[in-house]
């Protein structure tokens, strides 16, 4: 009985290392996605002649659909494609949204870019790893933010049309909250994943769309304090 607790014992702390380990890579990943985005919009900034051809209605709508196409396709088909595959879609999702975000160093001061990012990589670090360290279950308060995104999305919708400063604000306010929620529950989900998939080509798998789900909570989060703290030009 003693071997056999020992046994059960070192398998367990086995398991714990490795999703501590593919956990670590989630970040690594999610981190050098985003210092892609940076540069790539940074660059592109700096290159008016980049920026003609993006303010192009069409070539702006056929980069998002092009976004959106990465994001679905990676979600839905995580399982069926190899680690390597996963990987380049997600890098090319970063490259590509570098580019559609190129637009915010038009329209605020770059100062207050940085601060912005700064104070959002705070709260982000600061809600995953509450999320990773919590014994509670985050799942109702995962569906609640899923839900509310798309209210979020539907009020972005409406106000084209309404251009109301006040409509904008409160769906930036409402907007910050669901992503500080969404950060803790899908670090907490990404986690729980790493934990119960083996250290194999499934969790290298699983590690790549962790790094894109907490790489969109962190940059919407961004984009809606920025609302808030950035200044314009």
């Amino acid at each position: 009985m003693a071997d056999m607790y020992d046994m059960n014992e070192t398998r367990t702390r086995a398991v714990e290392q490795d999703a501590t380990l593919m956990m670590r890579k989630v970040y690594w990943w999610m981190s050098g996605a985003l210092a892609i985005t940076g540069l790539i919009a940074f660059y592109c900034a700096m290159n008016a002649w980049n920026l003609t051809w993006l303010f192009n209605p069409g070539v702006f709508i056929g980069l998002m659909v092009a976004e959106l196409a990465l994001v679905i396709g990676l979600s839905a088909a995580i399982h069926k494609l190899s680690p390597l595959v996963a990987t380049l879609m997600f890098l090319l999702y970063a490259v590509i949204n570098g580019v559609v975000l190129s637009s915010i160093f038009i329209v605020y001061d770059l100062g207050s870019i940085a601060s912005t990012f700064l104070v959002t990589a705070l709260t982000f670090t600061s809600m995953a790893i509450y999320g990773s360290v919590t014994k509670k279950d985050l799942t109702k308060l995962g569906s609640l933010c899923l839900m509310a995104v798309i209210g979020l999305v539907i009020a972005l919708v409406v106000n084209l049309f309404l251009k109301s400063t006040m409509l904008e604000m409160i769906v930036s306010g409402i907007g910050v909250l669901v992503f500080v929620g969404l950060t803790a529950y899908d670090a907490q989900k990404i986690k729980a994943l790493l934990y119960g998939a083996e250290y194999s080509d499934d969790s290298a798998k699983i590690a790549v769309y962790g790094a894109l789900q907490l790489y969109l909570d962190f940059i919407n989060l961004f984009l809606y304090l920025l609302r808030f703290l950035g200044r314009r030009r």
